[in-house]
């Protein structure tokens, strides 16, 4: 089997993002929506664990442990090829099924152009209205700071 070329890589890396961030109503809607939902096997069951955060100082600074956080991880196979893994921050064990069992779904060819319509694409339009909603908040509040210099005689 080929390596997945590097377009193919991102474009699933975006839809796995958009699973994991997703609210986890919207994902069993979806789900609920699929007639009929296939069956599956659970490769690796929900569990969950803690990661290590790093960050770095402005973004491209020497990297520095930030903290741990919580995150759920779940493996699924549909069928005999489509493998799927979902991966969440937090403690949502069926948040990180539904996003395996849909990033396995996304990669059948049938019903990849749907579900990216149908639910995926909606996601990421929700998020990005929130992200700018967020913004939008933030600014009404942005105080700028200016310094006053005195004349000295």
């Amino acid at each position: 089997m080929d390596a997945p070329s590097d377009d193919a890589i991102a474009r699933r890396q975006a839809w796995m993002a958009t699973l994991a961030k997703a609210p986890l109503a919207e994902l069993e809607r979806a789900w609920a929506e699929l007639d009929p939902p296939p069956a599956f096997t659970r490769l690796r069951p929900a569990e969950t664990g803690l990661v290590m955060v790093r960050g770095r100082i402005a973004g491209s600074g020497r990297p520095f442990n930030l903290g741990e956080m919580t995150m759920t991880r779940a493996a699924v196979r549909i069928g005999d090829d489509l493998t799927g893994f979902g991966h969440v921050a937090g403690r949502s064990a069926r948040h990180a099924e539904l996003a395996a069992l849909f990033d396995a779904l996304l990669q059948d060819p049938a019903r990849h152009d749907g579900l990216m319509a149908r639910v995926v694409a909606p996601l990421a339009k929700q998020a990005a209205a929130g992200r700018q909603r967020k913004a939008a908040e933030v600014a009404a509040t942005k105080v700028d700071f200016f310094t006053l210099v005195r004349g000295e005689d």
